[in-house]
């Protein structure tokens, strides 16, 4: 049996600053929070954990007071630096630089007088992190759209912005624009319509990537947490490509794939899949 490793795979720039930084900090500190999980990927979150990185939630974030939290890679909303500021916590702000720009980019855009008509549209999934704070750059007069039958949300008489989060697929985004675009030009307001490619190509150019990897083996094993859109996305594209794809989080699950007579085998993952726990997977095949 061969096993493979996608050398693609394995974590963005933006999870690897986050998470160099937690452990920099733990290396002098040996603990600190963090709000929200650093990374969708529940075994190298309680790696981390063992190393004193405790995750909170939103709701103990306001009760904490003079010590120091870590703002993960998928950024915060204007209301998060305003509460650390109240309560006197010092932040460590490791937001993706991806992501950070384009929170500015939709503030810009809010605090446009020439916009105060528009409406502001995210492609997103909704509740996610990242959306959350991309929604906070304009207090939350947004239109989030998770789907493309979510398009009759949309105003097509007054003009819109269009932007996504950094993750999503960039097929999908690019379908949306094109039916967006579609409904406003019925209605005789094509102008109005605008728009900007804001997903990150590290995660866009996984999906060819991961199709090419998994046509060259007879089996592919996905590594992703369950809560990882990027896996979600990903390893739906790669079962496409290879029908023998199996979606899995830890290595114990291997007991319950037959890999019997399979010659070929490829492990891969999501940009929230560490590469030591993939392995993990072929040190246990």
């Amino acid at each position: 049996m061969q096993v493979t490793i996608d050398e693609n795979s394995g974590f963005c720039f933006g999870v690897i600053h986050a998470i160099q930084t937690a452990e920099d900090y733990l290396r002098d500190h040996h603990e600190l929070y963090c709000l929200g999980d650093i990374v969708h990927n529940n075994e190298e979150v309680k790696r981390l954990a063992r190393l004193g990185l405790r995750v909170i939630t939103q709701e103990q974030f306001r009760e904490l007071h003079d010590t120091t939290v870590l703002i993960r890679a998928h950024g915060e909303p204007p209301l998060t630096y305003q509460i650390a500021r109240d309560n006197h916590i010092t932040l460590i702000d490791a937001t993706c630089p991806v992501v950070l720009k384009l929170q500015q980019r939709i503030h810009d855009f809010y605090c446009n007088p020439d916009k105060k008509n528009w409406q502001i549209l995210i492609f997103g999934k909704k509740g996610h992190a990242e959306v959350v704070g991309l929604m906070g750059q304009a207090d939350n007069k947004v239109i989030v759209l998770s789907s493309m039958e979510e398009i009759n949300k949309v105003d097509y008489n007054r003009p819109s912005m269009l932007y996504s989060q950094t993750t999503q697929s960039l097929e999908q985004y690019y379908q949306l624009i094109d039916l967006i675009r579609a409904r406003y030009e019925a209605v005789g307001h094509g102008d109005m319509f605008h728009y900007a490619d804001t997903i990150c190509r590290k995660v866009a150019n996984r999906a060819e990537q991961v199709v090419e990897f998994a046509k060259r083996h007879d089996t592919i094993l996905f590594v992703s947490g369950e809560k990882s859109s990027n896996g979600l996305y990903l390893s739906d594209i790669c079962r496409k490509a290879n029908p023998n794809t199996f979606l899995v989080s830890h290595v114990d699950q291997l007991q319950d794939i037959d890999l019997s007579g399979k010659e070929s085998i490829g492990i891969c993952g999501a940009t929230s899949t560490p590469m030591w726990l993939m392995e993990e997977f072929k040190k246990r095949l």
